[in-house]
């Protein structure tokens, strides 16, 4: 059997930047993160977006409560619709995360917020930040950055989320 089909796969994969690295889970605990990713940034941005998807295995409720990184501050924010406008608030008291429950971070919804950025978040890098977990404690989770306005790993190129998708809990 010949190492040539397997070498050309791996660097193609390794040449086009695929899914491996989209595919990344972090654990602290119970609580698992799946599909860690940001939107690039354009030059002199001082704000940025992390999006993701939480999971707690366990019989406890727990909270995401904040984060850290070495290129910004590290905040958990959700946008909703009040008043027929769409407002963006920090969450000053964490994201509940219920046992045996997922929350989705999503655009549109919640989402961690990288303020003072200290450089643009660039498509094809990868950036690292703790976050805080009131119960689990911290994880780190590297997140891929991909194009601005992307709507996320996997989705069609300049395909936007619908109107109204918010983000949130599943059971």
């Amino acid at each position: 059997m010949t190492k040539l089909p397997f070498l050309a796969l791996a660097l193609l994969l390794a040449a086009t930047g695929a899914a491996p690295a989209l595919a990344q889970e972090a654990k602290a605990g119970d609580i698992v993160i799946q599909k860690p990713w940001a939107r690039a940034t354009p030059k002199g941005a001082e704000v940025g977006a992390g999006y993701l998807t939480i999971r707690n295995n366990g019989a406890t409720a727990d909270r995401l409560t904040g984060g850290s990184a070495d290129f910004a501050s590290v905040e958990v924010h959700q946008m909703k619709m009040e008043g027929g406008a769409m407002k963006m608030a920090e969450l000053k008291d964490g994201l509940a995360v219920p046992a045996h429950a997922s929350v989705g971070l999503a655009p549109g919804g919640y989402h961690i917020m990288f303020t003072h950025l200290t450089h643009p978040l660039t498509k094809g890098e990868t950036v690292k930040a703790t976050l805080n977990f009131e119960h689990a404690g911290p994880v780190e989770v590297a997140f891929p950055v991909l194009e601005v306005g992307a709507a996320g790993p996997g989705a069609a190129k300049g395909e936007k989320k619908p109107a109204g998708d918010m983000g949130g809990m599943k059971m």
